[in-house]
């Protein structure tokens, strides 16, 4: 059987190689509803207090925080520049649905043909449930990194997350730790998809910002109906057709000063970021000694360059919203 073999895998942080991974590929933002005073010792040692301790042979999953370094670091909090990184720890046992249920059907039948009776539902229920107990400490475990970033002079929270559930995994583990984290989403002060359907149909976005190749489009009066367009002029007039028949633009790729590219949505989080060439440059021209130094350096860049980016992005959705904090 497949889950006779135990087996972690392991993170591209802890490799043997010169680069942690480090630069963010998704954006969930959220701001502090009162001035942040977390400093690098209070957040390091509340931190420390929930550590990351690996699934135990009958534990489905387990989170808790290690050195943002990995093996290169002994601290649970990485400084630069004022900003300060976390790093959440994550394991999960492998239990693929199609193992339980072939091993549920064979015992459930056994059963079944030697007393001569069909099993209910209770207690093919608890049938299942003793299949999974016994096979979780043959399972494998699969281990994730999750990294976020504090920056209490913009009062953000930023964590690298595809999704509001990943990024609410990390601020719920956050606030058990600190005991309390008051953060709300970022908003911007006019509605992303209001502000994303004018710059496709004008054809001209906010200053230092250019229309990428790609957006979605979903109609007003039915949100299931979408249109996805990619490697294409969104200038086209069938573009432009289909929002003037009553589509809105739910996601736009956008580029900004030719350093970041992105997916906006219409709930202002960025996805498929990617810097451009200039930004990684810039980071090899300082050499660096070891993984830890490039750590810090690629750290510091982005940082600096994702604060630039943020602050142009609120400003050409309207400013941000205050009235929910």
């Amino acid at each position: 059987m497949l889950l006779e073999c135990a087996a972690t895998f392991l993170s591209d942080q802890n490799s043997s190689g010169k680069h942690l991974q480090m630069w963010f590929k998704n954006l969930q933002i959220y701001r502090f509803s009162k001035a942040c005073e977390l400093t690098h010792e209070i957040l390091n040692d509340m931190l420390a207090e929930q550590f990351f301790v690996p699934c135990g042979s009958q534990d489905l999953h387990r989170s808790g925080w290690v050195p943002p370094l990995g093996r290169h670091g002994s601290e649970f909090v990485h400084s630069t520049g004022g900003y300060m990184m976390v790093c959440l720890k994550r394991q999960d046992k492998l239990l693929p649905a199609a193992v339980i249920n072939e091993e549920l059907e064979d015992r459930a039948l056994a059963i079944e043909e030697q007393e001569s009776r069909k099993l209910p539902r209770k207690e093919r229920q608890t049938l299942k449930d003793e299949i999974m107990f016994s096979l979780l400490p043959k399972a494998f475990v699969r281990s994730s990194l999750q990294f976020a970033y504090i920056s209490p002079k913009d009062n953000l929270l930023v964590v690298d997350a595809a999704s509001e559930k990943r990024a609410e995994e990390l601020l719920s583990e956050l606030r058990s730790a600190a005991g309390s984290l008051s953060v709300i989403p970022l908003t911007a002060g006019n509605q992303p998809v209001d502000v994303m359907t004018q710059w496709v149909n004008s054809g001209n976005p906010a200053e230092n910002f250019e229309l990428g190749e790609e957006c979605e489009l979903r109609d007003n009066a039915d949100i299931r109906s979408i249109i996805r367009c990619k490697n294409q002029d969104l200038a086209t007039t069938e573009i432009v057709s289909h929002l003037k028949t009553g589509m809105h633009v739910s996601k736009l790729a956008l580029s900004w000063q030719q350093r970041i590219e992105c997916l906006i949505d219409e709930k202002l989080s960025v996805k498929r970021l990617r810097f451009s060439d200039l930004v990684y440059e810039k980071a090899a021209e300082v050499e660096a000694d070891d993984a830890a130094q490039q750590f810090d350096i690629d750290f510091s860049i982005m940082s600096l360059e994702l604060s630039g980016f943020l602050k142009a992005l609120v400003s050409a959705f309207g400013g941000e919203d205050t009235s929910t904090s």
